[in-house]
């Protein structure tokens, strides 16, 4: 049988040991955050000014008229009477407005705001969802 002062040793080195780990878990996972901001920053100055490939923040407030975004929708909608689902009803948004179709983020952010306006007409009976279609809500005209 051991000794209890050596099992008293061991059992103290031990818990010395876990909370050494825990607290090196814990920097690690602090550097590997400092180091995703680094190299963000990093991806930034790379790009030396050049405007294709990191696009101007364009501010879709002023971008519409009141009430423009669900005009278009519905045009859109009333050449499709099954409905049209969120990203068809931005690619006409898009096209309408001559935008560019390939930006991503401004497809991102006229989806947000087709879906705002599009709620607000749906409170007001002017068009339906219908569902969804791959994760994405369809619209129909609420006159049909």
């Amino acid at each position: 049988m051991a000794d209890p002062h050596i099992l008293s040793t061991l059992r103290s080195k031990r818990d010395q040991m876990e909370g050494a780990i825990r607290a090196y878990e814990k920097k690690i996972e602090t550097l590997r955050r400092d180091l995703a901001h680094v190299n963000a920053t990093l991806r930034l100055f790379e790009l030396n000014g050049e405007h294709e490939v990191f696009p101007v923040h364009m501010d879709l407030t002023r971008l519409f008229k009141r009430g423009e975004i669900h005009k278009i929708c519905q045009m859109a909608l009333a050449e499709a009477p099954e409905g049209l689902d969120t990203r068809e009803l931005s690619l006409a948004v898009i096209q309408a407005k001559g935008m560019d179709e390939s930006d991503a983020v401004l497809r991102i952010a006229i989806n947000y705001r087709i879906v705002q306006a599009m709620r607000m007409q749906e409170k007001r009976g002017r068009v339906i969802g219908v569902g969804k279609r791959k994760g994405v809500r369809v619209w129909r005209n609420g006159q049909s």
